[in-house]
């Protein structure tokens, strides 16, 4: 049962290898098992690698289904269709294409599963890689936020220093009547004479103004500081909200750009493997010896070539004789003068007829 099954995957006329000894069965056994498990190793391939993409299992299968049976197909026709010749350089030629091929299908194949197998190295790579977005990804959104929010504190800062300076006036205001009223500054006279009650009615005034200055800046940096604190969220939000784009760079072109960063002898191996996989149907098709089933495939070809050939030949020798026997009729009958006459005669009677029918057409339409 597994037997005819291989046998059917190799693309051989089962009629015919049954009639063959049991080693020639078992060849092509073995070739069609070669095609059917290197169908296998592209369905995994082809469905890890639209999981990759596509983050749906269900979806995955049917595509990796569908391109399993795709490179199955090819490759059972391709072999199928090498045919056994006398030279291995006609044979080769014959099978160039396909090698051709077989090293792009080798890429395609080998490359989703470098991926499965190098996951751990590739997520430290990716890892990598986001945190230095995220990083560039702070640093460019602060450049739209950073600007306002320095001005902004810029203008915090003026307020203070403003709110300093008064302060330090008033401070200056309240040592000069101090000194005036110690009698250690002024006018140096003891106690608290008209100079003394001029500065520091002077000194209440700045401190009035101070105080004034002091709630209306408190206010003033309260909205600047609100200012801020909206554009610090509104900064936080657009990182919060940009970072899933970062943490989803994990695709498939992604993990390609990762595998190319790793060194490269080990993917090189395994691309070769899946080479020395891809080629074994048609490397096995072409290192077999000519044996029963080639030979006898060929001479049912030959028959049925040699078949075609005789029923063609057959057909023109027909049509040439029936060519050349209606030329000798028809130049015979070209010189009957009875024939002749009664055409004639058919003719004359279609022109009466005709002239006969446009009259009474005319006659009508008067």
């Amino acid at each position: 049962m597994l037997q005819n099954f291989f046998i059917l995957c190799s693309g051989a006329d089962s009629t015919i290898l049954k009639t063959c000894s049991e080693g020639e069965q078992n060849k092509y056994a073995g070739i069609g098992a070669t095609v059917f498990f290197t169908a296998v190793m592209a369905f995994i391939a082809s469905s890890y690698a639209l999981y990759t993409v596509f983050d749906n299992l269900f979806a995955s299968i049917c595509f990796g289904l569908i391109w399993g049976l795709l490179i199955f197909n090819l490759d059972r026709f391709i072999v199928s269709t090498i045919k056994k010749k006398k030279s291995f350089s006609n044979e080769f030629i014959q099978a160039a294409p396909r090698l051709v091929l077989a090293v792009i299908i080798a890429i395609v194949i080998s490359k989703p599963l470098e991926m499965k197998i190098f996951e751990k190295e590739i997520n430290q790579v990716l890892l990598e890689e986001k945190n230095a977005m995220t990083l560039t990804n702070k640093e460019q959104l602060a450049l739209q936020y950073t600007p306002a929010v320095e001005k902004l504190n810029q203008d915090i800062l003026a307020l203070k220093t403003e709110l300093k300076d008064q302060e330090a006036e008033t401070n200056a205001l309240y040592d000069t009547y101090i000194t005036e009223a110690e009698g250690t500054a002024g006018t140096l006279l003891l106690g608290k004479g008209p100079v003394y009650t001029e500065k520091r009615e002077k000194h209440d005034a700045a401190l009035t103004e101070l105080q004034q200055l002091k709630e209306t800046n408190a206010i003033k940096i309260d909205g600047i500081e609100a200012q801020i604190l909206v554009l610090n969220t509104e900064y936080a939000d657009v990182v919060k909200n940009s970072q899933p784009i970062i943490d989803g760079f994990d695709g498939l072109m992604a993990r390609i750009t990762a595998l190319e960063k790793l060194p490269w002898l080990p993917s090189f191996f395994i691309f070769l493997l899946f080479l020395a996989i891809e080629t074994s149907p048609i490397i096995a098709k072409l290192l077999a010896s000519k044996g029963a089933y080639d030979l006898k495939l060929e001479d049912e070809e030959s028959a049925v070539k040699t078949w075609v050939r005789q029923k063609v030949q057959q057909r023109e020798q027909v049509l040439s004789t029936d060519t050349a026997l209606n030329e000798k009729i028809y130049s015979e009958i070209k010189e009957e003068e009875a024939v002749y006459a009664y055409k004639k005669k058919k003719a004359e009677e279609l022109l009466k007829l005709q002239a006969d029918a446009f009259h009474n057409l005319q006659v009508k339409s008067l």
